[in-house]
């Protein structure tokens, strides 16, 4: 396991002051485990990054732990001086921030901006597809058992939006979460749920392929990546659940490092080539400044504030 002075090795220098800095290392702290999807698309989009920051090399720490709170707990301890950065999801922070009680997070972590937005699919087994969304809710009105919807782990952004769409809809879902979203996906095609709510990322080979059957996204319009998924609020249901990721860093960065990183992600998310590759992974490129995506990250926090009260996604005593 990565200790914290292994993650923070080389902390007392600042490779990101100087844009003349030659072949020096950056810590990304990543909250998901090697492999996953996160961490692919993390590490498919660190050439085009790098690519406006001559001379820096970024150095991938994972850490896992705590549903992705522990490396963000471990940027908040990070000295602010540009040798730590962290790759950050929401609605994950959020999360973290509601249901551990994580409450000065965004006091410690300052959000440089997002560059990717990912639409979360509601898909069904090709070989037993359903028809639609509300035909989960109908059934499910019927007889709460009958249309198993299978999700991520607890609190996991899929998971949170199968949550809210069975708050929206005022029928009890037969939610079932499994231990990753390729698990969830693997379910679905298996058909052993009868739906499951998986980023699109995770969902896109398979609808590509005709493995899955795709009913709708959780989004305000169609999915570049896979257009022919309709919007949940084309039938009815109005809602929009969007995993965006960006950078982050300890709060108390000087300006200069600040900017630098800025600049470099904007650069890196008007690149051609990176709208290609997202539009391929099932996700899109989607550029929102810090400021901006913090004011959506404290609304998120306290709309999932509310459904933590009556909807507790977590058992006590769960990592």
């Amino acid at each position: 396991m990565i200790t914290r002075r292994q993650a923070l090795a080389g902390a007392a220098a600042s490779p990101l002051v100087s844009a003349a800095a030659a072949s020096q290392a950056v810590t990304l702290l990543v909250g998901a485990k090697p492999g996953s999807a996160s961490d692919a698309m993390v590490r498919a989009f660190i050439p085009f990054f790098a690519r406006h920051l001559s001379g820096i090399e970024f150095r991938i720490v994972n850490l896992p732990g705590r549903s992705g709170l522990a490396a963000l707990q471990e940027l908040a301890r990070a000295e602010p001086i540009g040798s730590v950065v962290g790759w950050v999801a929401t609605p994950t922070l959020p999360a973290r921030m509601v249901d551990h009680s994580a409450d000065d997070l965004l006091q410690r972590i300052s959000l440089v901006g997002a560059v990717q937005k990912e639409p979360i699919a509601i898909v069904s087994p090709a070989a037993t597809p359903l028809n639609s969304v509300q035909d989960i809710v109908a059934k499910a009105a019927e007889d709460a058992e009958a249309v198993p919807l299978g999700t991520p782990p607890p609190g996991s952004p899929p998971h949170l939006a199968a949550l809210r769409l069975q708050a929206l809809a005022g029928t009890r879902l037969n939610i079932i979460a499994f231990p990753s979203a390729a698990a969830a996906r693997q379910a679905a095609v298996a058909g052993n749920v009868a739906a499951a709510a998986i980023g699109l990322s995770s969902a896109i080979g398979d609808l590509r392929e005709g493995r899955l059957a795709g009913l709708g996204i959780a989004a305000m319009n169609r999915a570049d990546a896979f257009p022919d998924l309709p919007p949940l609020r084309d039938s009815g249901l109005d809602l929009s659940a969007l995993i965006r990721r960006g950078l982050a860093v300890p709060t108390g960065l000087p300006d200069t490092v600040l900017s630098r990183l800025r600049s470099a992600l904007h650069a890196a998310a008007d690149d051609p080539a990176f709208h290609d590759l997202a539009k391929d992974g099932g996700y899109a490129v989607g550029w929102r400044d810090g400021a901006a995506w913090t004011a959506e990250a404290e609304d998120e926090r306290t709309e999932l504030g509310k459904l933590w009260a009556t909807e507790p996604w977590l058992q006590e005593g769960s990592d």
